[in-house]
């Protein structure tokens, strides 16, 4: 049975700030820097991640949490690449050493935020082409009183459930136990949005076994605190795989020739 939170959800948010982990190493994508430092278009994805969170009027801070070991050059980083002149003067950004996993990075990350900070987006280093509107829908819906708020979008392909083959078994067929009605689903992207007390509390109270918790709004959900979605956007996608890199250097190319980008 889910445990109902007790934190109280703030009905007006003062200030909110984005928290992205970025503490990762990204093996998927092959050896080398951590996924979030690899290049987009000369640009790390991590600053492409920073600058989409700081484009937004409604974040007025961004704490990237960044390896346990690589905070100062993850400074330098940033510092190298400041934000643009429109954004530079109300987003402040600030880094924080991060933890061995995800969600020990996001409590590290919280755990930096001044007090008057009540509404909070995480967001991952990953998803560095979010368009701004995604980000000022997600945090408008927190500031009308939502607890949780992810943005999402339907699934083009159909989806089906498995009994995995693990062990002496693994590379085996795998046998397919159910297919989920597509149309009740959707595909998860971020930033999330919260309450700052409720996320604290989520962190606080879920304990996640192995590598942790790797969706914030699923700890949220594990209190018995509802949480809403609103359409995401196709450019929000993540960044795990080299064939991912590809499209991402595309997107960018089209909002330059498009956009002036």
């Amino acid at each position: 049975m889910s445990e109902r939170h007790s934190a109280p959800v703030p009905a007006v948010p003062g200030r909110t700030a984005a928290v992205i982990p970025a503490a990762g190493r990204g093996v998927r994508l092959g050896p080398g820097a951590p996924k979030a430092l690899r290049a987009l278009s000369g640009t790390p994805m991590l600053v492409h991640a920073v600058r989409a969170m700081a484009a937004s009027r409604a974040v007025s801070l961004v704490v990237v949490v960044a390896p346990p070991d690589g905070a100062a050059e993850v400074r330098n980083l940033l510092d190298a690449h400041p934000l643009a002149d429109r954004d530079s003067t109300r987003t402040d950004v600030v880094v924080v050493p991060g933890g061995a996993t995800r969600q020990e990075s996001v409590r590290l990350g919280l755990a930096a935020l001044p007090d008057d900070v009540t509404a909070v987006l995480v967001h991952d280093a990953a998803r560095p082409l979010v368009p701004v509107d995604i980000v000022d829908a997600v945090a408008a819906a927190v500031r009308e009183g939502a607890p949780a708020v992810v943005p999402a979008l339907p699934l083009a392909d159909t989806v089906k459930q498995v009994e995995p083959r693990t062990g002496e078994r693994a590379g085996e067929p795998e046998p397919v136990v159910g297919t989920p009605e597509r149309a009740l689903l959707r595909a998860v992207q971020t930033p999330q949005g919260f309450a700052r007390a409720v996320l604290a509390e989520a962190h606080e109270k879920v304990a996640v076994d192995g590598e942790g918790a790797t969706d914030d709004a699923g700890m949220v959900e594990r209190l018995g605190v509802p949480v809403v979605v609103v359409p995401g956007h196709e450019e929000a996608f993540k960044v795990t795989r080299p064939l991912d890199l590809v499209l991402a250097e595309a997107v960018l190319a089209r909002r330059r020739a498009n956009d002036g980008f």
